[in-house]
This record gives structure tokens, C-alpha cells and sequence, in this order.
């Protein structure tokens, strides 16, 4: 039995193979040691110990963990190639070059080009920027009830569109945003929905922007998906937006939030 953990800011993933099917897990990550998330992690699994044989960990403060445990071995995993073997995975990709972004509680973008993994850089906004500015906000950092708000919400008494203030901007659509939350410095003509939909609205701008920037830097016409932000609804609709802008498509998989865990599994493999 094989297992690949991955250690994130929010939620620690795990990915466990056992004759020949994967088994995902998710916990929610603490403030503990590293070695602490790792004894609980494993103590939670409904799995005997004594049949794991390898363990791969990546992401946090995974190469602090000893390089045994128990009688299984434990190899630490660069993230970047966690993040896009992970993608490759998820995905069967085949392409000779392509990027990945990883929006979780920050982003990440990464490329893979001549065989080899790249991290073309990353940005602090995501998940956890969404939940925090939600929490001051409206008073919740719950990621689904955000989400349910914001698809009931309308923005555009929060945000300036291009159609407030321009007739036309080149091809730009009217919908798009001319300034995010402008409105709310002088109208109180809004609600806790609206401001869920635009903050998950400005969250998927700034990761679509990103991620549509870099692909245009590697010259690629579209961006494969990990990390569980996109899946909020309201988050994906403003990132495939921006995508759209530059003619840029996007990926989302099942399983995608789980990239980094089948990463970590796949240098096991020696896939990696």
C-alpha cells in the first residue's frame, strides 16, 4: 500500500492506493508540528498501518518529516512537480508543453516544458483571501455558504461594469469589471449576496488573469485547473471570463483538488 500526503495551508490531502484503486481523504490542517498533522493523519485513516509500505509528502513542512516510519520509507516531493504530475495525472495530458494552476488558499502556475516542471511564479489570492475577506465582510468563511450568496447575489450593485461608465472599450464585453467594490464607498444599495458575488467574483478575476497571463508567457491557449477554489461556481464563471478575454480555455477535472496527494503517489511510481 502506497500513500502521497499532501500538506496544505487549509486542508491536508491524501491519496492512498490500494490494489490498483485510489482512495482520497481529506482533513482539515491545524496548527500543530508537522510531525504531529502527520501521526494524526495517519492515525485517522481507515487503513492498517502495517500494510503501507511507502509514503510520499509534499507541500508545507513535509521534508521536516524523518525518512521512515514505522517499517515505510517516506520520500519528500518538490511541490511544483506534486502540483504538475498531479495535473498530468488528473487530466492524461499529452501535450509537449503546458500550464498548470493551482488555486487553493494562495495560486501557484506552473509550467512544463522540455520534460521538466517549472514554477512560473504565484500570487497570495485565493481560497484563503476569499474566506478571510468574507468572515470581515459578511461574517462567514464558509466556503459553500460564500458561494450559495454569491450566485444569489448581483455584483453590479458593489462593482463599477465597463457598461457604467464607457459605451465601448475595444472588444470588451459590458459585463466586464470596470472597479471592483467602487460602489460601496458612497451606495449602501446592497446586501450580504452582493457583496458574496463580488468578492468571489474578484477572487476568479485576479486567478483568471493570472493564469491567462502566464499561458500567454509559454505559449499555450489553455490552463489545466487543481485546487479546490474553482469549484465554487461563482469563482469558475469569473475565472473562465477572464480566460475568454485572451482566447484562453480553461480544464477542471474530478479529483482536481487532490492534485498535489496523486502527485506525491505518482513519484512512487516513478512517473516523476
Amino acid at each position: 500500500m502506497d500513500i502521497g500526503i499532501d500538506f496544505g495551508i487549509s486542508n491536508i490531502d491524501v491519496a492512498i492506493k490500494i490494489k490498483g484503486e485510489i482512495r482520497f481523504y481529506t482533513f482539515i490542517s491545524s496548527d500543530e508540528s508537522i510531525s504531529d498533522k502527520f501521526h494524526n493523519v495517519i492515525n485517522k485513516l481507515d487503513i492498517a498501518v502495517s500494510e503501507i509500505k511507502k509514503i510520499a509528502v509534499t507541500g508545507g513542512k513535509s521534508s521536516d518529516l524523518p525518512d521512515v516510519f514505522r517499517s515505510a520509507s517516506i520520500t519528500k516531493v518538490n511541490e511544483v512537480m506534486a502540483i504538475g504530475q498531479g495535473a498530468k495525472d488528473i487530466y492524461s495530458i499529452q501535450d509537449n508543453a503546458f500550464v498548470v494552476v493551482s488555486a487553493g488558499t494562495g495560486t501557484a502556475c506552473i509550467n512544463y516544458q522540455a520534460n521538466n516542471f517549472h514554477h512560473l511564479g504565484g500570487i497570495s489570492v485565493g481560497g484563503g483571501s476569499l474566506q478571510g475577506l468574507a468572515k470581515l465582510l459578511i461574517n462567514t468563511s464558509d466556503a459553500h455558504e460564500i458561494n450559495k450568496k454569491a450566485i444569489k447575489g448581483n455584483r453590479s450593485n458593489v462593482d463599477f461594469l465597463i457598461g457604467d461608465v464607457v459605451n465601448n472599450i475595444g472588444g470588451l464585453d459590458g459585463d466586464i469589471t470596470a472597479s471592483n467594490f467602487v460602489k460601496a464607498r458612497d451606495d449602501k444599495n446592497y446586501n450580504a449576496n452582493d457583496i458574496a458575488a463580488a468578492l468571489t467574483n474578484m477572487t476568479g478575476e485576479v486567478i483568471g488573469t493570472v493564469a491567462y497571463l502566464n499561458a500567454l508567457l509559454v505559449g499555450v491557449n489553455k490552463v489545466y485547473f487543481v485546487g479546490r477554489i474553482p469549484l465554487l461556481k461563482s469563482v469558475r464563471d469569473a475565472i473562465d471570463q477572464r480566460l475568454e478575454l485572451a482566447g484562453v480555455s480553461s480544464k477542471y477535472n474530478p479529483n482536481m483538488e487532490y492534485a498535489n496527494a496523486i502527485g506525491a503517489l505518482a513519484y512512487l511510481q516513478g512517473k516523476i
